[in-house]
């Protein structure tokens, strides 16, 4: 059985955006500045926000550095993480597989692919995989043109491809009709993760599903503003700091629902058996 943990990025894993984490300043931005421009532009053109971004991103760069995927992923190997999210996934890992359950982590994220691959986490191999915006390069290997954008409505696309097990973003067979025996990781066996709005589609699809939501906060401001609406507009199960150290409060609470799927699914597929067996009388 298969436990798929799929977490945003920016603000879940991550306190900041990626980009505000050196990029931004190196363009000569003050990061609120930054964002003003890409809004402001998106308004402007009726763009989609995260292709305003990426497209102030890669204009900025000319004249100042090379926009190639190498110089993204170095941006990305200095991004700043969350408490204990270095050892979070090994430690996750080990305690399914005690229970016989396989713990696989999934990225869907706003944020640039590149970056999230530049980082320690994921050089490691921490993720199945990473699900978010990118761009294409020229033979040169010079970013000119986005690849993938990936923003909160789109996000659940995502979730579709984990759960039938179509993880290639170019495979139609994701449109396919699948029977629930078949499906490789049923919707009650996902967790998402995340911190805002722009998650509340992908929560909303996991918990009217029987799946589990978790809102996270940042552990040193406290503010649950977020998280406080988002769990009285059911959009969320469960609120938790961001806190991925061991024995935290996010820890024992991604454990429990371990515990769960290892217990639900023994029953899952005594339940399945016994019905396959009748309808053959």
């Amino acid at each position: 059985m298969v436990l798929a943990l799929c977490y945003d990025f920016d603000k879940t894993l991550s306190p900041t955006d990626m980009q505000a984490q050196g990029y931004i300043q190196s363009v000569g931005y003050d990061v609120s500045e930054f964002w003003k421009k890409t809004d402001a532009l998106a308004a402007a053109n009726d763009m989609d926000k995260n292709l305003a971004y990426m497209y102030v991103m890669m204009d900025e760069a000319r004249g100042r550095l090379v926009f190639n995927r190498k110089k993204l992923e170095e941006y990305g190997s200095r991004v700043q993480l969350f408490p204990g999210v270095d050892g979070w996934f090994d430690r996750l890992n080990k305690y399914g597989e005690e229970r016989g359950v396989t713990i696989e982590h999934y990225i869907i994220s706003s944020g640039l692919k590149e970056m999230i691959d530049g980082t320690e986490i994921a050089r490691k191999g921490a993720f199945k995989k990473v699900y978010a915006s990118s761009f294409f390069y020229d033979e040169r290997g010079v970013a000119i043109w986005p690849a993938q954008v990936v923003n909160f409505t789109n996000k659940t696309q995502f979730l579709f491809r984990i759960v039938k097990g179509v993880l290639d973003v170019n495979d139609d067979d994701v449109n396919d009709f699948f029977k629930p025996e078949e499906l490789r990781v049923p919707f009650r066996n996902i967790v998402y993760i995340g911190d805002s709005d722009t998650d509340i589609p992908c929560m909303k699809l996991v918990n009217v599903n029987g799946g589990h939501s978790i809102g996270v906060y940042h552990p040193e401001t406290q503010k649950k503003d977020r998280v406080y609406k988002m769990l009285r507009d059911n959009r969320i199960r469960y609120i938790a700091p961001a806190d991925y150290n061991d024995g935290s409060e996010l820890d024992e609470l991604v454990k429990a629902i371990i515990d769960k799927t290892a217990v639900y699914e023994k029953l899952e597929n005594k339940h399945i058996k016994d019905h396959n067996e009748a309808m053959k009388v």
